[in-house]
């Protein structure tokens, strides 16, 4: 089988959306100031964020997405997953050009995207809000480390791993750290304080899965592998917790924050405002007034954004597979989807795709010895 065609396409695709990164955009420039008007106001305000200009022609990366010419490709399972790429590329460039705008565009177009929590997701996440948060689990917040003992931690830890990438730090940040794709970089939240436990989460989280897929998927002949399959969020996000899992770092406490997310997303869903979701969070939940705002934050920015809820339902699918014994391997070689496994499966098998040079240290073994982690994790529908 001639394999130019596909080639061509992929490199296309790869060069109109090779610098965009929705969460680069999507983080307000503003938390600070708003973060303290929102309290000075005891909860009664509704935050005003800034955002990043667009620095592409969204109308223009339309156009091109559009005039590939997906019929030169003979291979039917390859050409469907090429019309679904550009589809969902197209609907993330549609996500960044509406963030912030005053009518509801980016949070349909976030709907589009990264879907809305099921009935069931709902009930996973008040299930796990009926477990209370263990008496020894209290003392793993303790947030005494500063920023620089971060970026020391993540130095060594990097000394685990065969390939190098660059630690920086922002304020622009709704998270304690992300990883940036295309700079591949780790980046963390600036005068942000961490407690150590927090530090091995996010090593085994960021480093362990999200830098080892963006380095396995640049060993890849095809750009999908970087740009990322659709539907991918979902599943790399639960493998990033299921790393957590496997190195003995998911707690209690982590489970219930994934399903304040879940019951945050749920409450957006239902048209609650800023204010009416934190009510929610912090007073019927009684989550603490900070980690309320942080996760009220992370799923209204933008003007309501729903992939906070995926990080439970990949968790759960992730897990499944691995309670079966199913190998993750496909699904580590880049910014992979479940959903796709038979078709990255048949690229190996035309020579378009190759094992991953780079194995997760955080998947070694199972590390977990949590009965009521376990429990949970057994029990989600």
């Amino acid at each position: 089988m001639d394999h130019q065609s596909i080639i061509d396409i992929d490199a296309n695709l790869h060069r109109i959306v090779r610098n965009i990164e929705l969460l680069s955009y999507i983080n307000p420039i503003n938390i600070a100031q708003e973060r303290k008007n929102f309290f000075k106001h005891k909860f009664h305000y509704e935050p005003e964020f800034k955002y990043r200009k667009v620095k592409f022609k969204p109308y223009k990366l339309h156009r091109l997405f559009f005039s590939q010419r997906l019929e030169r490709i003979d291979d039917k399972l390859i050409k469907s997953l090429y019309k679904d790429v550009i589809y969902t590329y197209s609907g993330l460039v549609q996500c960044i050009e509406t963030i912030s705008e005053k009518s509801d565009t980016f949070y349909y177009n976030s709907l589009r995207f990264f879907g809305t929590p099921t009935e069931k997701m709902v009930e996973n996440a008040r299930f796990i809000l009926h477990h209370p948060v263990p008496d020894h689990e209290l003392h793993l917040d303790e947030k005494v480390l500063t920023t620089d003992d971060a970026i020391a931690f993540f130095q060594e830890f990097r000394t685990q791993y065969d390939f190098d990438f660059t630690i920086k730090t922002s304020s622009a940040m709704s998270a304690a750290a992300m990883v940036s794709n295309n700079e591949k970089t780790l980046i963390l939240k600036r005068n942000h304080k961490f407690s150590h436990h927090e530090l091995n989460v996010l090593a085994h989280h960021e480093i362990g899965v999200h830098l080892v897929t963006t380095f396995n998927a640049l060993a890849q002949p095809l750009k999908v592998f970087s740009n990322g399959f659709p539907n991918n969020v979902e599943t790399q996000e639960g493998l990033a917790v299921m790393a957590e899992y496997l190195s003995g770092n998911l707690t209690v406490t982590r489970l219930r924050e994934l399903a304040y997310r879940v019951i945050a997303v749920d409450s957006l869903i239902r048209g609650n405002s800023f204010a009416g979701t934190f009510d929610i969070i912090h007073n019927q939940y009684k989550l603490s007034r900070e980690k309320a705002f942080r996760i009220t934050l992370r799923v209204h920015r933008g003007g309501g954004f729903t992939k906070d809820a995926l990080y439970l339902s990949g968790l759960k699918k992730v897990y499944r597979r691995y309670q079966k014994g199913a190998s993750l391997d496909l699904m580590m070689m880049g910014k992979c989807s479940l959903k796709y496994e038979k078709t990255i499966a048949h690229l190996m098998d035309q020579g378009l795709a190759v094992s991953s040079p780079y194995k997760s240290s955080s998947f070694h073994k199972n590390l977990n010895s949590n009965p009521t982690v376990d429990f949970i994790l057994q029990n989600l529908n």
